[in-house]
């Protein structure tokens, strides 16, 4: 529970106040008033009372305290013309469960909580025996106008609670607008930092690598001479040229893979069904990974119409994204593509429900040569960013330690050349 604020301090004061002022000091007319003052306090702080039945719960029980107080007042005082609630001095009391439905339970529930306060302190004119007892003309128009004012104080705190609560919309959209701009700022910067690092790092490896790929031709040729010079019952020396060979290339695929990374792109764009993009590359993962033996749901949003892209590029980006959710997921498991329509832009979501990705490392995935496989080189998903910002794109990434992780690539549908 809250704990209590200094308005509600005030609050008890101003109830104490009233039971010191009765001019009976009637015992249950004392209680009737702590009562409504602890119900009037404690009532929005109750976990139970949160929900809008609890709300309505609430207000109906301080209408209640406030209508036997009323009734009960009423018939303490002495009159000329009966004991009734309608002689009471605690009519006002009724402001309160009105005050609370138009904070809590909006136009219509506030509405209906004043015409109940109203019928409430109108059904005291039942407890009047007219056959005894005659009111006066003069006090019925006042008790007439004391029931109008009612009704006025509900439309008017009515009309400023709505507004308080349009300008209250008003200021959390604002708010959700500018969470939803700093998430976009965030990632915005995070693909600058990506692409800066790509750079750097991609004239590096077309460097690197073309200052590489000629000792390791010499190398190989070397190689071929030693196995084909040595004696043939030389079986060692046959195994290690065999082995300088192999390594060398292994080596020569990862300069290849080096320089795809650092060359400039040249996308060929061309109107293109992305369904029929996502199929290609799915039947190649279920031919080069049938050991994982999973399931693929395709989940195509029929909004999307052929647009623009390097069908062949686009292709390598859901092979690898496919094959990295192959490998995070259990053998049997399942991973998801889904396709939608947003806001201008084609989605693709590629959905596993696998290990997840540490927190820690998210920002690192996209980096080159950053793996976390043991026989991975980090190019697989460098490259995959690389393609998508080529087109124009941008990549995102949702994961869950253990429950799995959804990698979504957003494409513009109008190219900008």
């Amino acid at each position: 529970m809250k704990v209590l604020r200094p308005q509600d301090i005030l609050l008890v004061v101003l109830f104490a106040g009233l039971a010191a002022a009765s001019p009976t000091r009637d015992i249950d007319e004392i209680l009737l008033l702590a009562a409504l003052a602890a119900v009037q306090i404690a009532g929005p702080k109750i976990p139970a009372l949160s929900t809008a039945r609890g709300k309505v719960l609430w207000i109906v029980l301080e209408l209640v305290l406030a209508y036997v107080l009323i009734g009960h007042s009423g018939r303490s005082r002495e009159h000329g013309w009966g004991e009734s609630g309608l002689t009471s001095n605690y009519y006002s009391i009724l402001l309160l469960p009105m005050i609370s439905a138009a904070t809590y339970l909006g136009v219509i529930g506030s509405w209906l909580i004043t015409l109940l306060c109203c019928g409430a302190w109108l059904s005291f004119f039942l407890f009047v025996d007219f056959k005894e007892v005659e009111i006066p003309q003069e006090q019925m128009r006042i008790l007439v106008m004391w029931n109008l004012l009612l009704a006025v104080a509900g439309n008017l705190v009515n009309v400023l609670a709505e507004a308080m609560r349009v300008q209250s919309g008003k200021f959390r959209k604002t708010a959700e607008d500018l969470a939803e701009a700093n998430r976009n700022l965030s990632q915005a910067e995070a693909a600058v930092r990506r692409a800066d690092r790509l750079a750097a790092l991609g004239q590096l490896s077309a460097g690197l690598a073309h200052e590489l790929r000629n000792p390791l031709g010499t190398i190989r040729a070397s190689a071929e001479m030693l196995a084909r010079s040595v004696p043939a019952d030389n079986e060692v020396a046959k195994e290690v040229a065999g082995f300088i060979a192999s390594e060398v290339d292994r080596s020569n695929a990862l300069v290849t893979r080096f320089l795809d990374f650092a060359r400039p792109l040249q996308l060929k764009l061309a109107l293109t069904d992305i369904g029929d993009v996502l199929d290609r590359a799915v039947t190649l993962v279920e031919r080069d990974a049938p050991q994982h033996r999973i399931t693929i749901y395709k989940n195509y949003s029929p909004d999307l119409a052929p647009f623009l892209m390097d069908a062949e590029l686009m292709e390598r980006v859901f092979y690898n994204l496919l094959l990295n959710a192959a490998q995070a997921s259990e053998t049997g498991g399942a991973v998801t593509l889904k396709t939608r329509l947003l806001e201008g832009t084609a989605e693709i979501a590629v959905i596993d429900r696998g290990q997840g990705i540490d927190p820690k490392i998210r920002e690192q995935i996209f980096n080159p040569f950053f793996t976390t496989k043991g026989n991975g080189v980090g190019l697989g998903l460098a490259i995959v960013s690389k393609i998508v910002d080529e087109h124009g794109g941008r990549m995102a990434v949702e994961s869950d330690p253990g429950k799995g992780s959804i990698f979504r690539v957003l494409l513009p549908l109008q190219h900008k050349s």
